[in-house]
């Protein structure tokens, strides 16, 4: 008896230790689960994140207000289009900065206006041709880089207004700042951060220096590579006693190089870059010059902190000065950057615009729909309702499915060889696009048709064939009609997945540059994946942020597509 007690209280025992196992494994497997998914929302948070983070400024785009005359002898009356507007755009900018004389500094301040602006004149007098002759404020737009400085992408600017008393001496394009030790404190100590930086360099170097020649001794190398060792050392030596001498120093003297963040003074209006510095008094090179005082007593002026250094910005600093000269004088306004979705691809970044692969995106799937849904629709309703089951329908069955899993850049290849080679259609058209696309979105369709044929129940069926309906009209009237909402489903996944498609329409021509917007299914075009790639790979930084732009309107367009097909599939859902 206290035998089979123990024996029962062991096997109770044992299912407890295995129920307390498998509650434990499947808490781990919720846990697991979770982790997954939280997984997976975090990467996607970050995916969109970096997008937007990068895009949002895309669609922002700035201004510059030119004061424009319409001058006669540059415009012909008989032929506007041919005229010269080019130079009336020149004409205009010099207006603004007249002492800007050189043939260098003038090709600088006509790189801050893009192209478009010579277009934008052109289209104003064509359009109202009683301007000849006279003179109106006209927004143009900003060439990129200047366009990517007001953004921040340039460098980081640092401005702060001074308060205290200083007198400028103006010298030709000379010009020095004089004042108290307390005026100039802030220049001083930034001055002294950069050398101290540049100390923090040359100490490590001084450190591998030294490591490098006690190896080279305990070698025994040659006497060469000894000698050159120690001389490296001695030098590094040198310059590290010079930076600590020149940072502690009480007499601050200090010339500011290329390599060191630069710093800019605007006083009176004018503006200069400080080329040296000492502890009562700057001196640099004038940029932008005042058409009100000059010399003079002030008791307020900028000091304007460039954090990049010139070598490593596509921006000089006079050329910044002349930006922000422009923004002091509210001629720079930042706008909502229509030209993003009313243009097509352009060399230039700040005239490039989507309209033109949108609108070849449009047109490919135009052609993928009216092709893919009834061929689709068609091909699985016969195979799940007509067709025999035989080898022949399995061999269909079998190749269809295989067809899902192909690449695309194959479906790009046949088409290459079919439709282009073969048949002799355009390349880089909607319609040879469309087609691709329709080879590739067929099985999709088919595979989603068939399973929602298989959802409806067979009840459906046996009721219309039992009250006299052929299975025509069995299929027809009562099958179709109830399994088109989640054919249509099908069909919205399988249009959005070619909406993202790039590969096929690489190997049909797709990828050319094209700057006109198509107005048919035979014009050249691009698609809005392929647009994205080709800005992706340019090198212009204001390239970065379009390509951005596109995939967050490309989202969009996927995230539309896919939740219509979630509201089809919700609104006509049946419970059976």
């Amino acid at each position: 008896m206290g035998n089979g007690t123990h024996t029962r209280q062991r096997a109770i025992n044992k299912v407890r230790e295995g129920l307390v196992r498998r509650y434990a494994a499947e808490r781990r497997f919720r846990r697991y689960g979770m982790l997954a998914v939280f997984s997976g929302l975090v990467f996607l948070v970050i995916m969109f994140t970096s997008i937007i983070s990068n895009g949002h400024s895309a669609f922002r785009q700035h201004y510059v207000r030119l004061t424009v005359e319409y001058d006669e002898s540059r415009i012909d009356m008989d032929d506007p289009a041919a005229s010269d507007f080019e130079g009336v755009v020149k004409e205009a900018t010099r207006e603004m900065f007249p002492w800007m004389s050189s043939r260098r500094d003038k090709q600088r301040l006509y790189g801050l206006i893009s192209g478009d602006a010579t277009y934008t004149v052109r289209d104003r007098v064509t359009d109202n041709l009683s301007l000849i002759g006279k003179r109106e404020e006209l927004w143009v737009l900003l060439d990129d880089d200047a366009d990517m400085f007001f953004k921040g992408y340039i460098t980081p600017v640092e401005r702060r207004l001074m308060l205290s008393k200083v007198e400028l001496v103006l010298d030709g394009d000379q010009a020095t700042l004089t004042g108290d030790e307390t005026a100039f404190a802030k220049i001083v100590e930034a001055v002294r951060g950069n050398l101290r930086l540049q100390l923090a360099v040359a100490e490590a170097e001084l450190e591998n220096a030294s490591r490098l020649l006690v190896g080279a001794e305990a070698r025994k190398e040659g006497r060469d590579e000894v000698v050159r060792a120690r001389s490296k050392l001695e030098s590094l030596q040198t310059q590290v006693a010079d930076l600590k001498t020149r940072i502690l120093s009480a007499n601050l003297n200090e010339e500011i190089g290329e390599g060191m963040s630069s710093h800019l003074i605007n006083v009176n209006d004018i503006y200069f870059r400080i080329n040296a510095v000492t502890a009562t008094s700057i001196s640099g090179v004038v940029f932008v010059k005042s058409t009100q005082r000059l010399s003079g007593v002030s008791g307020q002026w900028q000091l304007i902190t460039l954090e990049t250094p010139v070598a490593d910005r596509r921006l000089s600093d006079k050329e910044i000065s002349v930006l922000l000269s422009l923004q002091d004088q509210g001629r720079i306004e930042g706008r909502f950057n229509s030209v993003f979705f009313n243009a097509g691809d352009s060399r230039e970044p700040e005239q490039s615009g989507i309209l033109g692969a949108l609108k070849g995106s449009m047109y490919m799937l135009i052609v993928t729909l009216l092709l893919s849904f009834p061929i689709g629709v068609a091909a699985a309703v016969y195979l799940e309702e007509f067709a025999p089951q035989n080898r022949w329908t399995d061999f269909i069955e079998v190749n269809i499915n295989n067809l899902a899993a192909v690449p695309s850049i194959v479906f790009g290849l046949l088409g290459l060889a079919v439709f282009i080679n073969f048949f002799g259609l355009p390349r880089s058209a909607p319609l040879v696009g469309g087609l691709v696309l329709t080879l590739m979105t067929l099985p999709t369709i088919i595979i989603s048709g068939r399973a929602a044929l298989k959802s409806i129940p067979p009840s459906i069926r046996e009721a219309a064939l039992g009250v006299g309906a052929s299975k025509v009209q069995t299929v027809f009237y009562h099958v179709l009609p109830l399994a088109l909402p989640g054919m249509l489903t099908g069909t919205i996944i399988g249009m959005a997945q070619a909406l993202g498609e790039s590969a096929p329409l690489l190997m049909i021509g797709m990828v050319a540059f094209i700057v006109d917007v198509p107005q048919s299914f035979t014009d050249p075009a691009t698609a809005l994946p392929v647009q994205i790639y080709l800005w992706a790979d340019s090198p212009e930084r204001a390239f970065v942020e379009r390509t951005s732009a596109a995939i967050m309107v490309l989202l969009g367009f996927l995230i539309t597509m896919n939740a219509l097909a979630v509201v089809l599939r919700k609104r006509f859902e049946r419970r059976w």
